[in-house]
C-alpha cells in the first residue's frame, strides 16, 4: 500500500508553489501536457494549492473540498489532498483519487501512457494490481466546466 508523502515546509521550500483555482489548474495542466498527459486529464475544480518539486518530480494538489467528474463511464472521485511523483508520460505513487468503472471502486496508485497499435492508450492501476486502459483521445479537449451540464 502507499503512503501519501506529507507536504513538509521543508519540501514546500524546495516547490514551485501557486495559490487559486485558475493558475493552479493551467500550471498543473501544462506539466501533464509535458509530461505526455492528455490536456483533459485534470477536471479539478476549486483547487486551494499546488505544488511542485522538480528535482524529486513530487507534485500535490490541495482542493477545496473532494470532487467528482465523469468521463464516459468512469467517475473519477479527487480526495482534498491529490499527491504524486511524476515523470516522463508516468505518474507513480498516486494518493488521493479512486476511479469506479461499472460498480467498483478502485484507489489509484499509477497513471501512464503508452502506444499500441490501435494509437496511444492511457492506464490506469490501482494499488491491488488492476487496470483498466482507455484510449488517449478520451482525455483530450481540455477542461470543461461543471456548470455546463444540463439539468
Amino acid at each position: 500500500m502507499h503512503k501519501a508523502q506529507a507536504i513538509t515546509e521543508e519540501l514546500k521550500s524546495k516547490a514551485e508553489v501557486y495559490h487559486g483555482d485558475q493558475v493552479c489548474r493551467e500550471k498543473f495542466s501544462l506539466l501533464l501536457v509535458e509530461l505526455g498527459f492528455p490536456n483533459g486529464l485534470l477536471t479539478i475544480q476549486d483547487i486551494q494549492e499546488c505544488g511542485y518539486v522538480k528535482e524529486i518530480g513530487f507534485v500535490w494538489l490541495k482542493l477545496e473540498k473532494k470532487r467528482e467528474h465523469k468521463f464516459e463511464n468512469i467517475l473519477v472521485s479527487y480526495d482534498n489532498v491529490v499527491t504524486a511523483y511524476v515523470e516522463p508520460n508516468k505518474i507513480k505513487n498516486l494518493t488521493g483519487i479512486k476511479a469506479r468503472d461499472f460498480l467498483l471502486w478502485f484507489t489509484l496508485s499509477e497513471i501512464y501512457v503508452n502506444g499500441n497499435p490501435q494509437g496511444p492508450v492511457i492506464t490506469f492501476r490501482s494499488i491491488i494490481g488492476l487496470s483498466m486502459s482507455f484510449p488517449l483521445s478520451l482525455f483530450e479537449g481540455g477542461f470543461e466546466e461543471e456548470e455546463a451540464k444540463e439539468d
